[in-house]
């Protein structure tokens, strides 16, 4: 499989949306299909109203496959369990926190920086970029909600739009990447990876209960042939 920096973009699989009947299969199968990462939902019924995977279930993914985990946390104040997170992740792995979960989130994204790990934030749909100003400059990824947090298969909202178009315009000269998550098409890609997107959670809509297999439908969004 070649490398995805051949493309121009990231794929990641949206582990939510796995048939967690198989859940090894599925990692397994995945992998060798050329996913670049796993995208781990960590909801907590509080910050958004769904509970979604656990950290037993990191756990499991992380031990199935050599790739690297994204892990989302949707969660209140993340600041007081992300050793438990860190600890069960590598070098490579990634943890996005949502800056108004958590008081101080500059605090528990440097717990994050110092294990060594990437630092993100996620951005909901609702948050400006300017309240997140200060937060670009330490962290390397920025996951931009297009729906609203805590459910798959919702309708993309429109007007995320202008929000990319601000951080295009700046993560070059701050330094950080810019991700997808939600209601990703293929219509939305081809507009989108051109233009600066570094990578796309796929669930639902292109990836997951579909007829063809995992290879063909990733080799398919690498040639772009959807």
């Amino acid at each position: 499989m070649s490398d995805s920096k051949e493309y121009g973009f990231e794929l990641m699989a949206s582990m939510m949306c796995a048939d967690y009947g198989n859940l090894k299969r599925e990692v397994e199968e995945l992998d060798t299909a050329g996913i670049d990462s796993f995208h781990i939902d960590i909801m907590d019924g509080r910050y958004v109203p769904n509970y979604a995977m656990s950290l037993n279930d990191l756990r499991c993914i992380r031990s199935l496959t050599k790739k690297p985990l994204d892990v989302h946390l949707m969660v209140e104040h993340p600041n007081n369990t992300i050793e438990l997170f860190i600890e069960s992740l590598q070098k490579g792995d990634t943890i996005y926190i949502h800056p108004e979960a958590e008081y101080h989130p500059s605090t528990t994204l440097q717990k994050v920086i110092n294990a060594g790990l990437i630092p993100g934030i996620a951005i909901n749909p609702g948050t400006s970029v300017e309240s997140v100003y200060e937060l670009l400059r330490i962290v390397d990824k920025v996951l931009v909600m297009t729906v609203n947090p805590g459910n798959a298969g919702q309708m993309f909202l429109p007007y995320v739009g202008q929000k990319l178009d601000r951080l295009f315009d700046i993560k070059d000269y701050m330094h950080f990447d810019v991700y997808w998550d939600g209601a990703c098409s293929a219509e939305r890609i081809r507009m989108f990876a051109p233009r600066g997107i570094k990578g796309f959670v796929l669930g639902t809509s292109l990836l997951f209960g579909k007829k063809k297999g995992y290879s063909k439908i990733i080799e398919g969004i690498r040639k772009m042939e959807f």
